[in-house]
């Protein structure tokens, strides 16, 4: 880690400090350009987005898919190497699962996201195996160990998040509290409950959990606000994939057009070539 990323690592741990902050998800450099560009402290990736700009799916059960059903690890680093060479605020990764059941494959994850300039990583307990969607808790409690011990081996500023999907799977509140209480004693700094998106349940979350809670918004339109969610004693929101999933919704609505109208009215609401040459141009 150089010094650069050194700084950015240390400026993305003293977010996680106090308040709330919004950390907003891209997939490739040109969205990270983007949301940078308006002013966000620092962005995360998506696997979402990164697995659809490849024409892969994401967060399914791809061990019905075998090995061509979703993007592996060496073309996510690449793709979050891109990412963080092309902005200057942190990057914090989704890193999914760990791309393995292992937790040795955890601990290299880690290691690589690191190398490819992330200071920051959620790893999941989602299996993606339909009969057992979760992996076993002392077993994804060793996972998360075993990722705090390579943040540990690197010696350097890195947010590790546990994720836990026992809320998208229907295991219930008390096993997700269950669940991020014992990844945060494992190591991690940050716990992330997906799924969680009301009033009630946040609040039950920030009480229960012994480290700041991470949720994601705008999967389903509106809901709370920044502010709402700030009074509730959430420590930092993402977004996922929604985003992306906005900017594809935008894509098949222009082709519906063009294929079954033969109009281009789409194009009345385009970010202007200049606009966008300012965004991307060379900063160096």
């Amino acid at each position: 880690m150089d010094s650069e990323q050194r700084t950015r690592a240390q400026a993305f741990v003293d977010l996680h400090r106090e308040g709330c902050f919004l950390l907003p998800n891209a997939w490739d450099a040109g969205s990270a350009r983007i949301l940078e560009s308006v002013g966000f402290p620092a962005i995360a990736t998506t696997s979402a987005g990164v697995a659809f700009s490849f024409g892969r799916p994401d967060h399914d059960f791809f061990a019905e898919h075998g090995a061509h059903g979703r993007v592996d690890r060496s073309t996510m680093m690449r793709r979050i190497h891109e990412i963080t060479g092309a902005v200057r605020v942190p990057v914090s990764a989704d890193l999914e699962e760990g791309y393995g059941p292992d937790a040795q494959e955890v601990a290299t994850t880690i290691s690589l996201a690191i190398d490819a300039g992330a200071v920051g990583g959620n790893i999941e307990d989602f299996t993606g195996d339909r009969t057992t969607p979760l992996f076993d808790e002392v077993h994804a409690v060793d996972r998360v160990r075993a990722a705090r011990a390579a943040v540990a081996a690197a010696g350097e500023p890195f947010v590790l998040v546990g994720r836990t999907d026992a809320l998208l799977v229907d295991a219930g509140l008390d096993e997700a509290i269950r669940r991020a209480n014992s990844y945060l004693a494992a190591g991690a700094d940050c716990a992330f409950v997906p799924g969680a998106a009301d009033a009630a349940t946040i609040a039950t979350l920030v009480d229960a959990l012994d480290g700041p809670l991470n949720v994601v918004m705008g999967l389903t339109g509106g809901g709370l606000s920044m502010a709402e969610l700030a009074d509730l004693g959430v420590r930092r929101v993402t977004v996922g994939g929604s985003i992306a999933r906005l900017l594809y919704r935008h894509l098949l609505d222009a082709a519906t057009e063009l294929s079954e109208r033969g109009t281009f009215t789409y194009g009345d609401s385009q970010l202007a070539q200049t606009a966008l040459n300012a965004y991307f141009a060379d900063r160096t």
